[in-house]
């Protein structure tokens, strides 16, 4: 796969943006378990140079993605079933505490914006629009997060976030039809202010993707 320089122009955010697609690649198999990612090659590709790619590389090292080895560079850790369901149940309980504040409180604006999100959402899904039916799930769920207003809990549930392949999630079959089901479900409990079904809702569809997700990492020899 190649990205072309313009889509890494420099910006603040440089490093956090080539850890994101060190992460896509981990995740769709572009680098195998046991790869080593050389940082001045993949600089290159990027049209950038080496410190925001060193950057990038040790955020996924402490991710527990990477493992840095001694006079060799960054070396891809393998992707286990286990390390993905111990993040989709952390998730999912963590989530679910947040639908369930944003239940309590959410406005009526928030609401509309919510409802305008899921329905380009379901657009981009029937399109087959994976680039911006992943940015318009991420969309959603933060703005759940945000109508918590529990800052410390959504900072963490973002960081948590990190170690789920969203971008897989829309080439998987089923998933789309599955999660259009559970967000609806959440908005009507969202709309009905109802916070114990919200709770549910959203903890069951955070860890209802687990499952689907290690058969379709698997499957690609991603997950051994």
């Amino acid at each position: 796969m190649t990205v072309s320089a313009p889509d890494f122009a420099p910006r603040p955010q440089l490093a956090e943006d080539v850890a994101r697609l060190v992460r896509k690649r981990i995740f769709d198999g572009t680098y195998a378990a046991g790869q080593y990612i050389r940082l001045d090659q993949l600089a290159v590709e990027l049209g950038v140079s080496v410190t925001p790619v060193r950057e990038a590389l040790f955020v996924l090292s402490a991710e527990g993605l990477l493992s840095q080895q001694p006079r060799r560079g960054f070396a891809v850790v393998p992707v286990t079933g286990r390390d993905l369901t111990d993040v989709s149940n952390v998730q999912a309980h963590i989530g679910g505490e947040l639908a369930a504040r944003a239940a309590a409180t959410i406005t009526d604006d928030e609401l509309r914006e919510l409802e305008k999100i899921q329905t380009e959402l379901e657009a981009a899904y029937a399109s087959e629009d994976d680039q911006s039916a992943v940015r318009l799930n991420h969309e959603f769920h933060k703005a759940i997060n945000v109508a918590a207003d529990s800052p410390k809990l959504a900072q963490l549930m973002s960081q948590i976030t990190r170690y789920a392949p969203e971008s897989v999630f829309p080439t998987i079959a089923g998933w789309p039809e599955q999660s259009t089901e559970h967000h609806r479900k959440l908005l009507a409990a969202l709309e009905k202010h109802d916070e114990d079904m919200a709770r549910t809702v959203m903890a069951e569809h955070l860890a209802a993707g687990a499952a689907p997700l290690i058969e379709h990492l698997t499957h690609r020899g991603v997950v051994d």
